[in-house]
């Protein structure tokens, strides 16, 4: 095998070099991941501004620290090239790592993710699919601290029976998390049918999940969505009903290791039924937050609903449990006592009902406090946002 020549970034480039800035971004690539010279040759025309290095054949223990983005190869059918992989992704410092993964399958491809890189592409990698890959890596700014790695996390909001207000308080998690200014946060719209995020956040032309279902990871989030005058993005539902077999389990893993790339807390507002596609959501999230009301239905809901998480294999991650809207009538006819021992365990968070305030917020497209300060709606919302989201912030800060 012919080792493809080092000197290319000298060759090759020298045409440019006068034109490229002394601090140049600087690209390594791993013999034979993306092809030949050839390969290289066309990404440098592309990119005259970047400097392209090859680094031999296999991927080294200790990576030159000045590189901005690392591309190596990894076969998904040698499970020693896998596990080495995400050993390495794991310790890795610097360079962001896009893994060109030949036989790739969804479970290698979501264990690469979650142990840190950047992107994964399966083979063969055409030059278009490469060219937006480097050019979204490129143009984004890796958080302070981060060595450029990039692996956020995944919030599934789930919905005891229709109506219990979890879209409502997902929109103000993501309105409160977002105004700290402590790390990018998004809210995804997945109820296909009747989500209507974009309304709460007024942002009725936001970007949509049906816009983002041909480009799936490739779509660059960061810029693409709708940004809330919190900081808060939004990814919208649709704007017409689609049925629910539009989206599906790998449109899924492409749309949530985008959104894990590109922010540091993704909210991800559930449609009340179960599906293929949304069973595989609670399988990506790193934490569940189950809403209800108080009522003598909706505990046998939460009940089905608990148990089915536990056929899932899902009970071990970690779950908030919300009572939503409780009332002083609501805690008369049924003490919330009672109904913790129904459940046999307790609710996380309380929120009281304060319809008014809630609906005039949510109306307005603002956080709860620019419509009345000090609510105990506010502070419980508030518990809730930190127990929920602060974790995820503080983790991709310390990045």
């Amino acid at each position: 095998m012919v080792d493809l020549p080092r000197a290319f970034r000298v060759l090759g480039l020298k045409a440019a070099s006068s034109e490229r800035p002394q601090e140049a971004r600087r690209v390594g690539v791993i013999q034979d991941a993306i092809g030949g010279t050839e390969r290289l040759e066309s990404l440098g025309a592309l990119f005259p501004q970047v400097l392209f290095e090859t680094l031999g054949r296999t991927w080294p223990e200790r990576p030159d620290g000045g590189l901005d983005i690392l591309i190596v190869g990894v076969d998904a059918a040698d499970p020693k090239d896998v596990e080495a992989a995400i050993r390495r992704l794991g310790a890795a410092q610097g360079a962001r790592t896009v893994i060109v993964l030949r036989g790739a399958d969804v479970a290698t491809t979501r264990a690469l993710m979650r142990a840190g890189a950047a992107d994964v592409l399966p083979t063969p990698v055409s030059e278009p699919a490469l060219a937006l890959c480097l050019e979204r890596l490129l143009e984004a700014e890796p958080a302070a601290g981060s060595g450029g790695r990039r692996s956020g996390q995944v919030v599934a909001l789930l919905k005891a029976g229709g109506g219990v207000g979890a879209t409502a308080l997902g929109v103000q998690m993501a309105i409160m998390l977002a105004g700290k200014g402590k790390g990018e946060v998004c809210f995804a719209d997945l109820d296909l049918q009747f989500g209507a995020a974009g309304v709460h956040f007024d942002l009725n032309d936001a970007v949509t999940v049906s816009d983002c279902l041909g480009t799936g990871a490739e779509t660059p989030f960061a810029t693409a969505l709708a940004r809330h005058r919190s900081g808060a993005r939004l990814l919208a539902a649709p704007r017409e009903i689609l049925p629910l077999e539009a989206l599906n389990p790998d449109m899924v893993d492409g749309l949530l290791s985008g959104l894990r790339r590109d922010f540091a807390l993704t909210l991800v507002d559930l449609p009340a039924v179960w599906t293929a596609w949304s069973n595989q959501v609670l399988q990506q999230a790193d934490h569940i937050v189950l809403v209800t009301h108080l009522s003598v239905a909706h505990i046998h809901l939460v009940k089905r609903q608990l148990r089915f998480i536990a056929s899932q294999r899902l009970e071990e991650r970690p779950l908030t449990l919300v009572c939503n809207a409780a009332s002083p009538e609501q805690l008369a006819s049924v003490p919330l006592k009672v109904a913790e021992k129904g459940l046999g365990r307790a609710f996380d968070v309380v929120i009281p009902e304060d319809r008014k305030t809630m609906i005039a917020a949510l109306n307005e497209g603002v956080e709860l406090s620019a419509i009345r300060r000090g609510t105990p709606l506010e502070k419980a919302i508030t518990e809730l946002a930190g127990k929920v989201g602060a974790p995820a912030l503080a983790a991709g800060s310390a990045r």
